[in-house]
């Protein structure tokens, strides 16, 4: 399936397992994300998503957001939005 490169990782907090994504698109919940790095390759499906710990739908360009991943993330890794 094509991806589109969506934005890099920021950030990892291990309790909860969570990636802090920098944006460069549009992210929603419902999405399906590739992330890949040096030592990280997962798909996941976007189940929810914080701005600042606020709970939102949707992230935008620029938006540093927070994603729960079901395993550790390095920053660095670039995150792709993989389409249908």
């Amino acid at each position: 399936m094509p991806e589109i490169e969506i934005g890099r990782v920021s950030d990892f907090f291990a309790k909860p397992v969570v990636a802090g994504i920098q944006l460069t698109r549009t992210l929603k919940v419902g999405d399906k994300i590739h992330i890949k790095g040096h030592t990280t390759d997962m798909e996941i499906v976007v189940e929810s998503l914080q701005i600042n710990r606020v709970d939102v739908t949707e992230g935008k360009p620029g938006d540093a957001v927070g994603v729960k991943v079901p395993d550790r993330v390095r920053p660095g890794d670039k995150v792709y939005k993989v389409v249908d």
